[in-house]
């Protein structure tokens, strides 16, 4: 089975409201790759407007985050149901920043993944290592951990509809580079691990995106890779110019 090809664009917490629809309309007017998803996680001040803007049908709205819980007294959450009545359709688990700025552990995304699959959100789950666990040498257990803490309440059924993105932590903005092979490395160790607690059913079709820093210079050599199947952009993606030649990257 082919796997989707995924380009998610995480505009993180950049643009006000008439900017971002600019640059949403920018991006849906400029021509794009047909066989490409298309994600834009907008800040959640964005997303209703977003959602009222015609645009090509592979172009979806997602979340940058989301609360585990479903109401009540959590001053400054956003719950899944609130989400899936404005339109949108993705959302972002366990970003780095979440987990470094905000202390998300493990079993805390593990129920934010359960409350996405009770309202139908696609999960887009991150993990991902720092550079002085990627120089000691355990970034692959590190990163297979993240996923085992968060995905053991799981279903197969569950882990099927997940999107992976692999964020290497210690090559954004830290003056140290991830080559395309670095990337193919730890995607093949997640889909190894995939294969082994699910079976290749399953690991053969999640998608595995890759977050390290994807610019149009570097995008298809990355995508050319044969367990990488797209990316989630963060800065490059802020431009419609640079984000559409990342789309139209893949081989």
């Amino acid at each position: 089975m082919i796997r989707r090809k995924i380009a998610a664009a995480n505009w993180k917490m950049n643009t006000n409201l008439q900017e971002g629809i600019d640059l949403y309309k920018k991006l849906c007017g400029l021509t794009l790759a047909d066989d490409v998803d298309i994600v834009i996680c907008a800040p959640a001040t964005h997303l209703y407007a977003l959602s009222q803007i015609a645009g090509p049908e592979q172009v979806v709205l997602g979340a940058q985050n989301m609360s585990n819980e479903e109401s009540g007294a959590f001053t400054g959450e956003v719950s899944g149901r609130m989400l899936t009545s404005i339109g949108v359709t993705y959302v972002v688990i366990g970003h780095s920043e979440r987990r470094a700025y905000f202390a998300e552990s493990d079993e805390l995304l593990g129920l934010k993944l359960k409350t996405a699959f009770s309202h139908n959100l696609v999960p887009i789950f991150c993990c991902g290592e720092a550079l002085d666990i990627r120089k000691n040498g355990t970034h692959v257990s590190h990163v297979i951990s993240q996923i085992k803490g968060s995905f053991k309440n799981l279903s197969p059924d569950e882990v099927e509809k997940i999107v992976i993105a692999y964020e290497p932590i210690w090559a954004i903005g830290t003056g140290e580079t991830a080559s395309p092979e670095q990337a193919q490395e730890m995607h093949s160790e997640i889909r190894k691990h995939l294969t082994e607690a699910y079976g290749s059913t399953i690991s053969n079709v999640v998608p595995i995106l890759y977050g390290g820093s994807v610019k149009p210079a570097n995008a298809r050599e990355i995508f050319s890779k044969p367990d990488v199947d797209g990316g989630l952009v963060g800065g490059a993606s802020l431009n419609a110019d640079s984000f559409s030649a990342i789309i139209n990257s893949f081989n």
